[in-house]
């Protein structure tokens, strides 16, 4: 059943629900307010307000979904991509990814033990493997042959 946001005020209180639940990008939230019947100029109108009140935040959504794809396993790769995807600006997705503190070896290092049990790959076929699931997990290709021959990460 789709619910018509009518008003200003019924607008405002569905977005602050989405964002209660979490934080939510521009972009998504107008999405979804949308798909709730609301007009897009009242939209517009009322995540202005939002924002302006510190409520509807980008670079909180940023952080809190780098943050969240980060402890899930993936790669800064895979996660500007997926930012890209859901219409953040380029530039503002890179500067997130830059000032976050997450430390992509120790979570490559991590992802490969939990997935392969810290077995370095016996062949070129299953190195090629580990390869390919790390390369997907949005890891880049140079720590990815480092990790994998052995080499450490400081050198």
């Amino acid at each position: 059943m789709t619910v018509v946001l009518e008003d200003l005020v019924a607008i405002r209180r569905s977005a602050m629900d989405l964002l209660a639940r979490r934080e939510h990008g521009r972009v998504e939230l107008t999405r979804k307010l949308r798909q709730r019947g609301a007009c897009p100029d009242m939209i517009d109108i009322a995540l202005d307000r939002l924002t302006e009140d510190g409520l509807l935040s980008e670079s909180r959504y940023l952080e809190s979904y780098i943050s969240y794809r980060a402890r899930s396993g993936y790669g800064p790769l895979r996660i500007r991509e997926e930012l890209n995807q859901r219409g953040l600006a380029r530039s503002d997705v890179e500067e997130a990814l830059r000032e976050c503190e997450f430390n992509w070896q120790a979570q490559l290092q991590d992802t490969w033990q939990r997935k392969f049990s810290g077995r370095m790959p016996e062949d070129a076929k299953e190195r090629a493997r580990q390869g390919r699931f790390l390369s997907y997990r949005g890891y880049p290709l140079e720590m990815i042959g480092r990790l994998l021959s052995g080499r450490e990460f400081d050198d």
